[in-house]
């Protein structure tokens, strides 16, 4: 397998595993927010959607394509960041699903 390949793999299991954190925390949503709601202009659609709503909608959803597809990922990635600043505030830590960010986040920097 090829590096790309290599890392395309690593980031189809990163994702899994951050819809699996989702789904452990119940922050999995079985339906998909007004469409209105994904017309932010904000960081994370941060004045729209709940950040696990993003994560799921948006995040999961663009970066499956990307790898289904074989498209050029991303070069940088600071999602881990705001997960940490979410679960803050929050009764669960959410340190499974931080772990799983971070991972996706250094595949993507390159380190």
């Amino acid at each position: 397998m090829t590096d790309s390949g290599d890392i395309l793999g690593q980031v189809a299991d990163c994702l899994l595993g951050i819809e699996m954190e989702l789904r452990k925390l119940d922050l999995w949503e079985a339906e998909r927010p007004p469409e209105k709601a994904f017309q932010s202009t904000e960081p994370f659609s941060l004045d729209t959607l709940m950040f696990n709503q993003w994560v799921q909608f948006v995040f999961l959803e663009r970066m499956k394509l990307i790898v289904e597809n074989g498209h050029p990922l991303p070069s940088v990635s600071g999602v881990a960041p705001m997960a940490e600043e979410y679960f803050r505030g929050r009764p669960e830590s959410g340190l499974a699903l931080i772990r799983e960010l971070y991972a996706i986040d250094q595949l993507l920097s390159g380190s």
